[in-house]
């Protein structure tokens, strides 16, 4: 069954090679290279590190397993380091050390560390956790919030600046799909353990701007770089997101909506995942994005990760074997080209559609555990006939 393969992966594969990346002096490392050398005097990033926190706390609970928690403690102490106790908020990098090194606030890192917090207090009911998670949530709609939607990028006083850091493509966003989609993730997430309405209504409007904004439906995606006043500013579609999107909007739904306001967004969420699998699904797993009408074929680790789910989410939506068929097709690909067969390997950051392997590293400031162990949690929970 592919729930206890899933189960299998994680345990034998994701997390060891995570476990081993601890370091004792804080933290766990930032940065192991092609050849699998670790660098422990890397620079460890914020997302890194609370996407590390997610992963350990939710595989400790779903797991029942207390070794992990060592490890999602382990994160949960590192995390302050990168706290600005004069500014609030969290620094997007610090030095192995701890010490500030990239002190921008970015409203997408601060919603991941709500991201890790939350799992963290939903495993261990430790109330500090807790209460910075909500203390990032308010600082987001104090700081980050303006009349128009979330902005971006900020210095650490939380005055703005360029959006380098979730712009690319030769634009420069003022707003982008990718960093609301993250915050409600964050939100609905923190929503589990703290059902405030106020939580619940910013979801809400949120889940509201994708339907009637980012979501464009005579394109069948999401658009993905916008200006301040949310004119797109690329003809781009990411696959990786769009699939994502279609389960994880609709993981947010059910969370926070009532059941009488779901099915505009499951239209949404099926369109979506569908568009994708017309479009860019192979029996070499699924293509990166679309640019000017030209795909970029590269598979990128998270990419096929989150296909499973996207996947997974809509057999379970419209009971259709034909997602099951797919879901197989995509797994194998997954062991094929993804997986790092190496002892102590992971899974590659990315490769060509041969298989050749790019230049990137297995682990930097985005490479991390939260997409594939996530895609190995969320199968082992699923209502899956394989």
């Amino acid at each position: 069954m592919l729930r206890d393969e899933a189960r299998a992966h994680l345990t034998e594969k994701i997390l060891p090679f995570w476990e081993r990346l601890k370091d004792p002096g804080g933290g766990f490392c930032g940065y192991v290279d092609k050849e699998l050398n670790i660098d422990w005097g890397a620079d460890r990033g914020c997302i890194l590190n609370s996407r590390i926190l997610w992963v350990f706390s939710t595989a400790a609970r779903a797991l029942a397993d207390e070794g992990l928690r060592a490890y999602a403690d382990h994160a949960y102490a590192f995390l302050a380091r990168f706290e600005d106790a004069e500014n609030g908020g969290v620094y997007w990098s610090v030095s192995h050390d701890g010490r500030p090194v990239d002190t921008t606030k970015h409203t997408y890192c601060q919603a991941f560390a709500i991201y890790g917090l939350a799992a963290y207090y939903r495993l261990t009911g430790r109330e500090e956790a807790l209460e910075k998670a909500i203390r990032l949530y308010r600082l987001i709609e104090e700081k980050c919030r303006d009349e128009g939607g979330y902005g971006e990028a900020f210095r650490a006083d939380f005055s703005p600046e360029s959006n380098e850091k979730l712009s690319e493509n030769g634009v420069m966003a003022g707003r982008t799909m990718n960093t609301l989609l993250h915050v409600l993730e964050a939100y609905a997430e923190l929503y589990r353990v703290w059902p405030d309405e106020g939580l619940r209504a910013k979801g809400e409007e949120a889940l509201g701007c994708f339907l009637h904004t980012i979501y464009n439906p005579g394109k069948h995606r999401l658009e993905v770089f916008f200006d301040r006043d949310f004119h797109p500013l690329l003809d781009m579609q990411s696959y990786g997101h769009d699939i994502e999107a279609g389960w994880l909007l609709w993981d947010a739904v059910v969370t926070l909506l009532p059941r009488e306001d779901w099915p505009p967004y499951r239209a949404m969420c099926l369109d979506l995942t569908g568009s994708v699998c017309c479009r860019a699904f192979t029996d070499h797993g699924l293509k990166n994005e679309c640019v000017d009408g030209r795909d970029d074929e590269l598979r990128i680790w998270w990419v096929q990760a989150e296909t499973m789910l996207g996947f997974a989410n809509a057999y379970a939506l419209t009971g259709d074997a034909a997602w099951l068929d797919r879901l197989r097709v995509q797994w194998a690909a997954i062991q094929r080209l993804m997986v790092d067969k190496r002892p102590g390997g992971e899974w590659y950051w990315s490769v060509y559609e041969d298989g050749a392997l790019t230049e990137r590293p297995m682990v930097e400031e985005w490479k991390c555990p939260y997409h594939n162990g996530r895609m190995c949690l969320r199968l082992m929970e699923a209502d899956l006939p394989v």
